[in-house]
């Protein structure tokens, strides 16, 4: 197999009404965004085509909708409905994400809270 290569997109920043407590569903709260996704550019690089790997800005623009859409309490729940967009390009092998909320309601002080995810695509007939 051949060794994957690495896109990433980092520090995408998304206003949106995430949280366990009701004023962070009122409020809302600064979420930021890292993927790193995992796919084979060769053919695309070989080509110069735009059509055999992933369009970075439009998928910035899909995760960002997908981070503000539908309130969760979890920043676990966010991440895996980010890797679900991620992994909607057929290219991506394999994503990672990370999900950062730097304003947590955290009484003592702290720089960041964040979940990493990683995900891969399922092969037709694998068992998990």
């Amino acid at each position: 197999m051949t060794e994957l290569d690495l896109l990433t997109i980092t520090g995408l920043e998304v206003f949106a009404h995430h949280g366990v407590f009701d004023f962070e569903r009122e409020n809302g709260q600064r979420f930021v965004i890292d993927v790193e996704l995992a796919l084979d550019t060769a053919g695309a690089a070989s080509g110069d085509d735009l059509a055999q790997t992933v369009h970075y800005g439009e998928l910035s623009v899909e995760i960002a909708e997908a981070v503000s859409a539908d309130p969760v309490d979890l920043i676990e729940t966010l991440a895996e409905r980010v890797a679900g967009v991620v992994l909607a390009h057929p290219p991506v092998e394999r994503v990672r994400v990370v999900v950062h909320k730097p304003d947590a309601p955290i009484t003592v002080p702290f720089s960041d809270v964040s979940i990493t995810i990683t995900r891969r695509r399922a092969r037709p007939g694998a068992t998990t």
